[in-house]
């Protein structure tokens, strides 16, 4: 019997009957499912237009004529009545109407068509100001157009917000805001949270030892049978300087999870945003609450792939004008992190050759030194508001790579103009 979603949609159904046909154990086990590539508004818009029902979806006879207000597209005066054209939620575009003022009860709707409205007015074309007529009694095309782009750029940011809230395992939460331009959320980038290996790599997550501590402060714990300090004080903040490695307690350590060297395999902390920033810099990265100085910030996590193919991706990118290689050389230089397509918030961190994040290398579970865990800590208190930075040449090690200065004819690449800002600007990112 073909299921609710295949009576639906009969395509599902036809794909169904092909994978059947393919071999005998699909049709004995049907253990298999679909992908769908059509978003959830999209069947919800087919299933209203061929008035069918599907509880799977969210569409039911209760509810297949309901209508609310998604966003508006435009506005016009009828006989000193003001109108507004609505687009319905859940119903195709050829279904929007025009609706009296009177009858819309959706004030914030309202008051974001009124910002749209005076954001695209307010911009500057050929040295002037886009301003309407006070006797205007409808809305340009163009700035019409820019409302409705607008309005389905705050929905895809909104599901792109949900999807990263649901993917990350950290406390913190992740907000997304674009108030500089139409770009809405990247089409190539899957959020993880923790290194993803590239075929042939193989990551070993699993510690042979852990300590006994009943308190990790004061007994040899995992940092002093590396030879190392103890990375953390009684605030959690660091207190080794730059270069120095972070042996955190691990899952063979019989102290618990509130044992104080346990910092970075909790994660983010901080609820944070993903912001388009106004100076060209594309995406960057916010905090929302206060972080105190030397304080554990994010994870910078992405594919684990070789030093070479790394080599050959960073020629890629150095065309395309983006940084994403990070390369994990605390004692040798055999991988490199790359976050350009696999990654966390960190993915969206942006460069400055003055920071207010530094790079520390972690070792928790896999203790392999080919492979640190690479942890963003704050150099500085930071205030709510302020962008999160971090030098894209900075080495686990502390020091900032020499690749930024040696361009001898066999390491020549494209180079990477920095647009940071800072007094001590090097000028190039790579």
């Amino acid at each position: 019997m073909p299921s609710e979603m295949e009576r639906c949609f009969p395509a599902l159904r036809l794909s169904a009957w092909i994978m059947d046909s393919l071999s005998p154990n699909f049709s004995s086990a049907r253990a298999w499912c679909v992908p769908c590539l059509v978003s959830l508004d999209t069947l919800q818009e087919l299933c209203r237009k061929e008035k069918l029902t599907c509880k799977s979806i969210g569409i039911t006879k209760r509810n297949l004529n309901n209508y609310e207000v998604e966003y508006l597209c435009d506005y016009k005066v009828v006989k000193d009545m003001e109108y507004y054209l609505v687009k319905w939620k859940g119903w195709p575009d050829s279904t929007n109407t025009w609706e009296p003022l009177q009858n819309l009860k959706c004030p914030l709707l309202l008051q974001q068509f009124s910002n749209d409205k005076h954001n695209y007015l307010s911009q500057v074309k050929k040295g002037k100001a886009i301003t309407l007529k006070e006797n205007h009694r409808a809305l340009k095309p163009a700035v019409a157009e820019y409302i409705v782009k607008k309005a389905k750029q705050r929905i895809a940011l909104q599901r792109w917000q949900d999807e990263l809230n649901r993917r990350k395992t950290h406390k913190g939460m992740i907000f997304v805001e674009n108030t500089v331009d139409l770009e809405g959320p990247p089409s190539d980038f899957y959020y993880i949270n923790e290194y993803k290996p590239a075929p042939g790599i193989s990551l070993v997550n699993e510690a042979t030892f852990g300590c006994s501590c009943r308190d990790c402060f004061f007994e040899k714990c995992c940092p002093a049978e590396a030879g190392v300090l103890l990375a953390y004080n009684k605030h959690q903040q660091i207190k080794i300087p730059p270069g120095t490695p972070i042996y955190e307690c691990n899952s063979r350590c019989q102290c618990g999870p509130d044992c104080p060297n346990r910092i970075v395999q909790k994660g983010t902390q901080y609820s944070l945003c993903i912001f388009r920033t106004s100076n060209g810099c594309g995406w960057g990265v916010k905090t929302l609450v206060k972080i105190k100085r030397m304080s554990f910030v994010m994870e910078y996590v992405g594919e684990v792939i070789t030093s070479e193919e790394a080599e050959r991706r960073g020629q890629l990118y150095d065309n395309k004008g983006i940084t994403y290689l990070f390369d994990l050389d605390y004692e040798s230089d055999e991988f490199t992190v790359d976050a350009a397509r696999y990654g966390n918030v960190s993915h969206f961190v942006n460069h400055s050759c003055d920071p207010n994040l530094q790079v520390f290398n972690v070792f928790i579970d896999n203790l392999d030194t080919r492979l640190p865990r690479i942890a963003l800590f704050s150099t500085r208190t930071i205030n709510a508001g302020e962008e999160l930075t971090f030098d894209y040449q900075m080495k686990g090690s502390g020091d900032v790579s020499s690749d930024s200065i040696d361009h001898s004819p066999a390491k020549k690449r494209a180079r990477t103009v920095c647009k940071c800002g800072a007094v001590t600007c090097r000028g190039y990112l790579n």
